[in-house]
């Protein structure tokens, strides 16, 4: 392979997990003046018009099948409008750094689907890996004090929403391996977040348009850079990376993710970064380093395009 082509794939790479770490601060930033289907459909909005822009300057449109097209719908519906509504309002109490730390666990939820419904075994080192992580999470939900488990407690009540943004975002990856293996990415992306964005629609009409007059200069810098940056340039330059560089390669930068999460946290918003966080994000991430070192989870038989078998987190 080209050394310089290996070079701008990975810089790509690192890019696009900079970004998503970064997103889940400009998230919090942003629902200080707007609410969270607001914010979504925003973000999602700008995303769609760059990967629309994408899709025509690459001349890669062509409409689905109907079949097809109803896949991609469920996924917007889950990948979009109710991982991204878990999530965002999991944000408004739960801290960006702790968000990051329970969402880097979405491929212990990935490898437990696997066990539950189609019975893949798991080896002692995944079971280990699962084991680690969700002690990590719970110590990192907590900050270090288990005993608020005993009252049923996971600290900050966004704690629990962004556990099942987490598990949302397992199912959507699982089924996006057979949604976009045949078809371009960004053209699939394009019709996932299409139609996950259009189904936010009713949803914020329900909750009350909002006046945008009320989102200050700060807010609109932070939802422009969730829209053009995180949902839009971040994924062109993560599956630009994954057609130089193996899966596996690109999947370990997604380990990035966290601690970027924690210092922009740090600088922006003034989080503290504490013994607990730091250990308990150490712990997350061997975790989830033993769960998919021992067997990738759910794997297809023909791989997705561009010879991908993983799907990132969608911050």
């Amino acid at each position: 392979m080209n050394r310089s082509r290996r070079r701008l794939a990975i810089a790509q790479g690192v890019t696009a997990v900079t970004l998503w770490g970064a997103s889940f601060v400009a998230t919090k930033v942003a629902l200080t003046d707007i609410d969270p289907f607001t914010v979504i459909w925003i973000r999602f909005g700008l995303g769609v018009l760059v990967l629309g822009t994408t899709v025509v300057v690459r001349r890669s449109f062509a409409f689905p099948g109907f079949r097809e097209l109803s896949l991609l719908v469920l996924l917007g519906f889950i990948g979009i409008t109710l991982h991204q509504w878990l999530q965002v309002t999991g944000l408004l109490t739960a801290r960006a750094s702790t968000t990051a730390w329970i969402i880097a666990t979405s491929p212990v939820f990935i490898a437990l689907l696997g066990r539950v419904f189609l019975n893949e075994s798991l080896s002692r080192g995944r079971v280990i890996g699962i084991a680690l992580a969700t002690f990590g999470v719970l110590l990192t939900t907590t900050d270090g004090e288990l005993r608020l488990l005993m009252h049923l407690s996971l600290g900050a009540p966004g704690n629990l929403l962004i556990m099942g943004s987490a598990m949302t975002w397992a199912v959507f990856s699982v089924l996006s391996r057979y949604a976009v293996r045949d078809r371009d990415v960004t053209l699939s992306l394009f019709f996932v977040m299409g139609s996950g964005w259009a189904l936010s629609t009713p949803f914020l009409l329900v909750s009350g348009v909002p006046s945008f007059d009320a989102i200050t200069t700060e807010g609109w810098m932070a939802l422009v850079f969730l829209g053009v940056f995180c949902s839009g340039i971040a994924y062109i330059f993560w599956y630009n990376a994954l057609q130089a560089i193996p899966a596996s390669q690109a999947g370990s930068l997604l380990f990035l993710e966290p601690p970027v999460t924690v210092l922009i946290a740090a600088l922006i918003l003034g989080e503290a970064v504490t013994i607990v966080s730091i250990a308990s994000g150490l712990i997350i991430l061997i975790g989830v380093w033993m769960v998919t070192r021992h067997g990738h989870p759910l794997k297809t038989d023909a791989p997705s395009p561009e010879g991908r078998r993983d799907t990132p987190g969608l911050a």
